[in-house]
């Protein structure tokens, strides 16, 4: 009996006579012209090579398992292509809780929905397609419309001789009709789903407004008799206002065609993203062959060739060669970086002039910049707190606005001079008209989505419109010393021992209890002893009590190894060492007590350089008028030290992992808005109690999830760039939310016809149009700007 796996694993059946792949390497074979060949599971297999058929013998599960993953990828990028453009799920700018499968509108504010996980591929905008389709239609029959209006305010009416008044409103009929009813369609529709959902939007406005002017003036066209004196002007017509509705729908139009097409700009930073990872990747075969293969074939452990100004393909490290790579795309450091023989790289980087093999890491969702385009995904749909204002007044602005239209026409329609109800359609139709709920609802993200576009291409990921929003209040800093002030890679430079013991044997000894351990200082102690060409053992019946020390026993002695309060728990003097420990901490070396049976054997002083960069970050942060804390869990004294180095006031040492959060917490009591910056597992705690975390892009998983903001290059002088990065954006947002609130608030008051009583001036319904289609243009265009910030 077949099962669903034995299908998707057909395109390697011997049957097949079209091309399969080679389930080792990924390389397209022909069954018929293949002379290597193997069958496993009642299935036949076809090699590009010798090699690869013995790769394959060796471990078949493996690659039986990847033809099968192959198969269904194959599977899904078939469905994809015959389900079109539902194949991405599509959500709304402004409401990213609407989540639909395939391209349409919002529910709650109609504007077109965008897809969620933005591509490299240019993707037809069906939307953008229709509008502008319907825009120079519109154009075309507005034009006409429009001089025929205007040609009964020009004296002498030199139209009318051409084309009397009775047949200029028909001709008007007509082509209005074809820009109302077919040109601004989605508008009604978009209007009355809106009333049926109760979901008020700027098309309730825009449809009632439009069908209001257009709907009177078909009447006063077809039955002008049936109007009331009221109705008439000074010669006896009934005005039409064919002109207005028209030119009204055409100016809507056009605006959401210069919307949609900037709006489309601001994913702009994720495509960048997306096209800087290569296509295809040079594997190195066991026999020494090189083979370009499709990037998704490739593994982890896969050793890959890298030639001078080719891309890097995933996250890895160089096994052979050294070369410059330009990682400005991915972690905004503009100068090339160096790198060697056990030096990470991160897929999508440039390569320099040197060629390089390196051993792949992280290959598919698991890269570095997998997960950037991830994350700044997610936070280009989150919602920033400010942006709740714009909610609670959009809540209430539509209904508002029926009702100041819904006064106006009454006050106009009683007050206002001959003919009454003329004027009272006309300045209620422009009330309608001029509001625009879409240029506030817009206002927070698209500057959110640009904004976080632009942090991601200076290599800082921001993790959520709120992170983005508490940085530009933050006012201390909380910092962990090792792998963020310093470089976390400690470094043994001295050694003190007890009387009796060999040097060399008292670091043996030392480094054969520490191999057991991943702390960055016990590393320090196994590669001092391996430089020292030592022979180190295996210890055994580890133990390690975090934040203190380890124990253990090597070569039948029992070991105890860390800093001073473990070793005295353990019952161990070590008041010999005091003074000598004391200089060592003043110079900043963090402090190593060795006990061997009991008794102190002697002390390693390790020391970890700090960042050629930290100086210059934390002499940003504090023209920026932050607080810096440095946190560690070094003695006073050696804390001291380093806090002297780099001209830090505030230290808080022998900080135990567990207890950094409650720093956090005690300094929020005090009325701070505190950031902390960590990069290891013991920081998450610390990071997740922060007002805003901040993660070392060069640190642990764990770390990174725990921040609202991620540092890729991880550089302390990113932390300057995300507090300008945040300054920058909070001013644009409140920059749209004023124009779009003293927009509506002057708007609305003048297209009622305030200014009439004062100066005569009355503000037309196409003048209307223009403004209020200019004024969501204008707010995004006004989120692009932070494009251009600098940081």
């Amino acid at each position: 009996m077949k099962t669903d796996t034995d299908n998707q694993v057909n395109p390697n059946a011997a049957s097949n006579t079209a091309q399969t792949i080679d389930p080792v390497c990924g390389m397209k074979v022909e069954p018929s012209k293949a002379t290597v060949e193997i069958g496993y599971e009642g299935r036949k297999f076809f090699f590009c090579s010798e090699n690869c058929r013995n790769k394959f013998k060796n471990n078949p599960d493996k690659y039986t398992k990847v033809v099968s993953k192959t198969s269904e990828q194959k599977k899904e990028k078939s469905k994809g292509r015959t389900e079109g453009s539902n194949k991405y799920i599509y959500t709304c700018p402004m409401h990213p809780e609407i989540v639909k499968k395939g391209p349409g509108t919002c529910p709650k504010c109609g504007m077109a929905l965008e897809p969620k996980t933005a591509t490299d591929q240019e993707e037809n905008n069906d939307e953008l397609t229709s509008m502008s389709r319907r825009l120079k239609v519109g154009l075309a029959l507005t034009v006409p419309v429009f001089i025929l209006a205007m040609g009964r305010h020009i004296p002498g009416n030199p139209i009318a001789s051409l084309l009397p008044g009775y047949w200029q409103n028909r001709v008007e009929l007509v082509l209005a009709s074809g820009v109302v009813l077919w040109c601004g369609l989605p508008f009604f529709q978009r209007g009355w789903t809106s009333i049926v959902t109760l979901n008020l939007n700027m098309f309730t406005l825009i449809s009632m407004g439009v069908g209001v002017s257009y709907i009177y003036s078909v009447i006063a066209t077809v039955m002008p008799g049936i109007f009331p004196e009221s109705f008439r002007d000074e010669s006896g017509q009934v005005g039409v206002y064919f002109e207005a509705s028209a030119v009204i729908t055409t100016l809507v139009l056009m605006g959401q065609v210069l919307e949609l097409r900037a709006r489309q700009k601001t994913s702009g930073a994720i495509k960048a993203l997306l096209k800087l990872s290569p296509k295809t990747a040079k594997i190195i075969m066991e026999n020494g062959q090189e083979k370009t293969v499709p990037l998704e074939n490739i593994q982890k452990g896969d050793r890959l060739r890298v030639r001078p100004g080719e891309k890097v393909p995933v996250d890895g490290i160089i096994l052979e060669g050294q070369s410059s790579i330009d990682e400005s795309m991915v972690t905004g450091e503009s100068l090339p970086v160096q790198k060697k023989e056990g030096r990470h790289v991160i897929g999508g980087t440039v390569n320099g002039k040197g060629g390089f093999v390196m051993r792949a890491e992280r290959v598919g969702s698991e890269t570095m910049l997998s997960r950037i385009v991830q994350m700044v995904g997610e936070a280009q749909r989150s919602r920033a707190p400010i942006q709740r204002l714009a909610d609670k007044v959009s809540g209430y602005f539509v209904p508002a606005v029926v009702g100041t239209a819904v006064v106006t026409f009454i006050l106009w329609s009683i007050f206002g001079p001959k003919p009454a109800i003329a004027y009272a359609i006309v300045n209620a139709v422009a009330v309608l008209i001029i509001a625009c709920p879409c240029a506030l609802g817009l206002a927070t993200p698209m500057s959110v989505m640009v904004g976080v576009g632009r942090g991601a291409g200076e290599g800082v990921l921001i993790k959520n419109a709120e992170s983005l929003e508490i940085m530009e209040k933050v006012n201390t800093l909380v910092v962990d010393k090792t792998g963020t002030l310093t470089e976390g890679k400690p470094k043994m430079v001295s050694v003190v021992t007890a009387e009796g013991w060999n040097e060399n044997e008292f670091i043996r000894i030392a480094a054969s209890a520490e191999m057991s351990s991943e702390h960055p200082l016990a590393e320090a102690v196994v590669a001092g002893a391996e430089q020292r060409g030592l022979k180190i053992a295996a210890g055994k019946n580890f133990k390690s009590e975090t934040g203190k020390g380890i124990t253990g026993e090597t070569d039948g002695h029992r070991i105890t190894v860390g800093n001073r309060k473990h070793i005295e728990e353990s019952c161990v003097d070590v008041d010999i060492f005091h003074d000598r420990a004391l200089e060592l901490e003043k110079e900043g070396q963090t402090v190593i007590f060795v006990a061997v049976d009991g008794n102190a054997a002697g002390l390693i002083g390790v020391t970890d350089p700090i960042k050629d960069s930290t100086h210059e970050a934390i002499k940003l942060l504090r023209n920026n008028g932050i607080r810096i804390v440095m946190l560690t869990g070094d003695s006073k004294p050696t804390a001291e030290a380093v806090a002297g180095k780099l001209g830090l006031d505030e230290i808080e040492a022998q900080v135990m992992p567990d207890r950094k959060a409650d720093v956090v917490k005690r300094l929020q009591t005090e009325g701070k808005i505190v950031a902390m910056a960590g990069d290891g597992v013991n920081d998450a705690p610390a990071l997740a109690q922060a007002n805003v975390g901040i993660a070392m892009g060069s640190g642990t998983d764990v770390a990174m999830e725990s921040a609202g903001i991620t540092l890729v290059k991880g550089d302390l002088r990113g932390i300057a760039r995300a507090r300008l990065l945040s300054r920058g954006t909070m001013k644009n947002i409140r920059q749209n939310l004023f124009f779009a609130l003293i927009y509506n608030t002057l708007g609305i008051p003048i297209a009622a016809g305030i200014l009439y009583p004062f100066f005569g001036v009355l503000l037309s319904p196409i003048i209307a149009a223009a403004a209020m289609s200019f004024s969501s243009v204008s707010v995004v265009g006004n989120a692009l700007r932070l494009k251009n910030i600098k940081l």
